[in-house]
């Protein structure tokens, strides 16, 4: 989890010339495991017990990790390792790999007897890193298969970094002040923080479960964070009856500093882009992907449509390709991805653009639109090709849906569950809503959206689902996006029935 200590082992590392390569905390054993073992890792980072219960978990993939740092000094690594003991290893094993776990004030003091010994060293190791060689490698989360790992050079970053401040540079105040509860272990949540240390902000550190009680006691001047926290924002200020009651609660639940918001990780619904302008906020939102390193269009303060994800950077090219595939080619472009030579032949072109996944539009004023996904096609018994995020998007603009996934590969029509957001739920029908009034509004959403798709895109028949989706039971990314397959697999009895 976040920590000051993530850091400085993260900028440690770059600044000898190694590469950062987070991994999420929410991983299960065998995903950590995986990761430490297919990015060749040579040092490990632990926090809690219960993350270091997971090492041991998955041991055999730690066999080429020459040190294991625990963060927290407290942490009784040998009563822990104990049972280790026990698994038929001889003594010489056993002192073997006890000793390859330091503590983390114990790093610190062999880095200071080294300065002592040997001053200056440090400076010549750090001005001696070149800009082309790997600074971060991060773990692609993906809707399906195993993560592949993106390796990006200190120029990637660097010439991203540089555009996004060209950009959003003039809208930062002095003295910032944010809350970051981003996972850095994310490429938005590194990002964050590192542009905190690069402008001087004063960072508040919170998990991600109690980011939105501290807003007011904190009273941040930049908040940044995928779309879900904004929704919740909007529902809850919108609960006020008048225009004027509203901005007050808006401002009263944020603290009434925020100058500074950036959504990112997953599209932003419309309407609640237009209830914080309306309220005196604009939320800045783009697009991009990790790799890209990560931002690709990014809407300006001074050039904005809600309806899109702005404008290139000005150092990325964009075009769309004859099938309306967005793809990207510039400096912060990545080179391919960690030992996968096919992977990286499927996503970059000999001339270096970077085939991004998905469907885009202009507009007439130069903004570019995501339309879509070009692999998640759903090919209807018609044989109708149909993106179902076309139509799932559909839904953005209104908070009561959390998510909604359509579902017809090879039947006869569309069908979709519905997951509500509660929050909503309540500020628009009470504390217990009648079954008759959710079946109502959804019903009339659903006919809205079906008058403005071809008819074999329009949702015939649909199901209220309770279970959340969300990243701890596996149905999203941790970048909030919906990983359909498990959806499907999960809820198929669900969506089949729909078709009884």
């Amino acid at each position: 989890p976040n920590r000051v200590e993530w850091m400085s082992a993260a900028l440690g590392a770059q600044a000898i010339g190694g590469a950062m390569v987070p991994i999420y905390p929410t991983s299960t054993a065998e995903q950590a495991g995986y990761v430490v073992e297919h990015s060749d890792a040579r040092v490990v980072f632990v926090d809690t017990a219960p993350l270091l219960e997971k090492v041991l978990d998955a041991w055999e993939s730690y066999a080429d990790v020459a040190r294991i740092v625990l963060f927290d000094p407290a942490l009784d690594a040998k009563a822990i390792l104990e049972r280790m003991r026990s698994e038929e290893r001889t003594e010489l094993e056993w002192l073997d790999i006890e000793a390859r776990f330091v503590t983390w004030p114990t790093l610190q003091e062999i880095g200071r007897a080294l300065d002592q010994e040997k001053p200056g060293v440090f400076d010549e190791v750090m001005h001696d890193v070149d800009l082309d060689q790997m600074a971060v490698m991060l773990y692609t989360s993906g809707t399906t298969g195993r993560p592949k790992g993106v390796p990006l050079t200190h120029r990637n970053v660097g010439v991203n970094g540089r555009d996004w401040l060209e950009i959003n540079g003039p809208l930062v105040e002095e003295n910032g002040v944010d809350v970051l509860w981003l996972p850095m272990s994310h490429i938005f949540g590194f990002g964050e923080a590192c542009l905190g240390n690069t402008l001087g902000f004063v960072s508040y550190l919170s998990d991600p479960y109690r980011v939105l009680d501290v807003l007011p006691e904190v009273r941040p001047t930049i908040f940044m964070s995928v779309p879900r926290y904004f929704e919740k924002l909007a529902a809850t200020a919108s609960a006020a009856r008048t225009d004027v009651d509203r901005r007050e609660l808006l401002e009263q639940i944020t603290g009434g500093r925020l100058s500074f918001c950036l959504s990112g990780g997953a599209g932003l619904k419309t309407e609640i882009k237009q209830f914080f302008w309306d309220n005196g906020l604009l939320i800045t939102e783009g697009y991009g992907l990790t790799e890209a390193s990560p931002t690709i269009t990014l809407n300006r303060p001074d050039a904005f449509r809600f309806d899109t994800v702005g404008k290139p950077l000005p150092s990325v090219e964009v075009r769309l390709a004859d099938d309306g595939e967005i793809m990207a080619r510039g400096e912060s472009v990545f080179g391919g991805y960690h030992k996968d030579p096919e992977a990286t032949a499927a996503v970059l072109t000999e001339d270096g653009w970077l085939k991004t996944g998905d469907l885009g539009q202009w507009t007439d004023d130069g903004f570019l639109k995501i339309i879509g996904r070009k692999k998640e096609i759903l090919v209807t018994a018609a044989g109708k090709n149909i993106a179902p995020v076309n139509i799932e998007q559909q839904f953005l603009d209104d908070p009561m849906f959390a998510q909604v996934v359509v579902y017809g590969d090879g039947e006869r029509y569309l069908v979709a569950g519905i997951w509500l957001e509660p929050i909503a739920v309540r500020a628009v029908f009470g504390d217990t809503p009648s079954q008759a009034q959710i079946d109502d509004y959804v019903e009339r959403k659903i006919a809205a959206v079906n008058e403005g798709v071809a008819r074999f895109e329009q949702i015939k028949r649909w199901h209220v689902i309770e279970s959340p989706l969300t990243v701890e039971n596996g149905f999203l990314t941790p970048t909030m996006k919906v990983k359909r397959n498990e959806v499907y697999r999960a809820f198929g009895d669900h969506f089949r029935a729909l078709y009884d």
